[in-house]
């Protein structure tokens, strides 16, 4: 009998969010809905991965920020669509 405690779940997936950024398009602003917004204090390391391209092509840009308040997270951008996504560091 399945009473959904069994199931999996996808950990740590990624969240869309609104960016805003600043003049050379490095993240300055994370929106996370209504009244949630967090400056970017900082950041680490950034890079691009371009994968899949045999299926459906998957072209991102990942940047590691610390938000106000000492949060630190990763973003990435799909530079297909031009949305932005949040997850936290593994």
């Amino acid at each position: 009998m399945w009473n959904g405690t069994d199931r999996l779940r996808a950990l740590n997936a990624p969240q869309r969010v609104q960016v805003e950024l600043d003049e050379q398009r490095m993240p300055r602003v994370v929106k996370r809905g209504t009244g949630n917004e967090k400056r970017v204090e900082s950041f680490g390391e950034n890079w691009r991965m371009d994968d899949e391209w045999w299926r459906q092509p998957i072209v991102r840009r990942y940047v590691e920020v610390v938000l106000e308040g000492g949060g630190r997270v990763v973003l990435f951008e799909d530079l297909i669509t031009g949305e932005w996504f949040v997850q936290m560091p593994t």
